[in-house]
């Protein structure tokens, strides 16, 4: 029985400069879930971690970052093999120069592209050395038949995919291909499995262990996968390993009293403590409504991680003119009702678009007391 767990895109040293004074919190989480990983391994004794690329953000990252993350691995009571991915290439300078590898005995850094035999498997890595490529990296794989069970380790884009690059290309069939039992990959953020031409999944991404950004779908997680013997189908069992929680909410506002509706569910997250939220809201505002969009603002201020609102998409209710007739006699009040015609009745997308934000724009200073 082989039993490992496949992890990758740690992305050590990103900036996660979109989230403000949040970043800092958002790259030690990424540290924190390094360490569960390791907890879960000793849990579920696990004595094999294999980490197909992209530890680092990049070779440029604070070399106190690299050592901190050998000195975590150091600690492990197993072995650890990583390949290099395309941001933290094997190129003259690389982080995998650090002597931090050297000094400790159970972390592999895979610099060739040739089997290791382990006592029950043998590894096929794939390690990189350069940032890009349009060469398959498991080209030259052909596992042994019989023995112990083949695994692959490689870093690039399955090809076929939506929005896929030709960038480090992974036929969707490399592990049958290559006659490996399962194929460790790298690259996606996401957790995804592909299936062979007998529906057992031989290969797949693990996902990042800690979510980088929002909209980032299955990540935060590790795999852990067995194989019981040369051939058999893998099992893989999905590991929760992320700390944060990344909540885009997307609501479109169509009666009074929508607003309400959005400010309680943000009033009601279960871990706000570690909840990044992004709102996007678009629609109609009424007027009634405008104490709750500022409820709604100082909720997402207060968050004690992160919280960002969009209301480019939000314009007021065409039928709701009580705003309009509050403001007073003059060019402000024409100003308004010109551009509720646009919003309303222009011809084109665009010149609708143009007018809502305009007179939303207006609708705020309104609600500030200007004018």
């Amino acid at each position: 029985m082989l039993r490992f767990i496949h992890t990758a895109d740690w992305q050590i040293g990103m900036k996660a400069a979109g989230v403000g004074l949040a970043s800092k919190m958002v790259r030690e989480a990424r540290f924190a879930s390094i360490q569960t990983i390791l907890n879960l391994a000793a849990e579920r004794s696990v004595s094999l971690i294999l980490v197909t690329g992209d530890v680092f953000e990049d070779n440029a990252v604070d070399r106190v970052l690299v050592k901190r993350v050998g000195e975590m691995l150091s600690r492990f009571a197993g072995q650890v093999f990583i390949i290099p991915g395309n941001h933290d290439p094997l190129t003259p300078g690389s982080v995998w120069e650090h002597r931090i590898w050297n000094d400790s005995p159970n972390i592999h850094v895979i610099r060739e592209a040739t089997p290791i035999l382990l006592d029950n498997a043998v590894l096929y890595p794939c390690p990189l050395n350069e940032k890009y490529s349009n060469r398959n990296p498991t080209r030259w794989i052909e596992a042994v038949e019989g023995g112990v069970p083949a695994v692959g380790l490689a870093h690039g884009n399955v090809e076929g995919g939506v929005d896929v690059s030709a960038d480090y290309p992974i036929p969707r069939d490399a592990a049958q291909r290559a006659g490996l039992d399962f194929l460790a990959l790298g690259h996606w953020h996401s957790f995804s499995s592909y299936p062979d031409s007998s529906g057992v999944v031989r290969m797949s991404y693990s996902g990042t262990h800690e979510t980088t950004k929002f909209g980032e779908r299955d990540s935060g997680s590790v795999s852990l996968v067995e194989i019981r013997e040369r051939g058999a189908a893998p099992n893989i069992e999905i590991l929760r390993t992320g700390k944060l929680s990344w909540l885009t909410l997307d609501r479109t506002l169509e009666h009074a009293g929508d607003m309400a509706r959005v400010v309680e569910e943000i009033q009601g997250l279960i871990c706000p403590e570690t909840t990044l939220a992004r709102v996007r809201l678009s629609g109609l505002l009424f007027t009634s409504d405008r104490l709750d969009l500022t409820a709604l603002e100082e909720a997402l201020t207060t968050l004690p991680m992160h919280g960002a609102l969009s209301v480019e998409d939000l314009i007021p209710a065409p039928e709701d003119d009580s705003w309009i007739e509050s403001l007073p006699m003059g060019p402000l009040r024409e100003t308004a009702i010109q551009l509720k015609e646009i919003a309303t009745q222009s011809r084109t997308a665009e010149e609708k678009a143009i007018g809502s934000q305009a007179l939303f724009q207006l609708f705020e200073l309104y609600e500030k007391g200007v004018g």
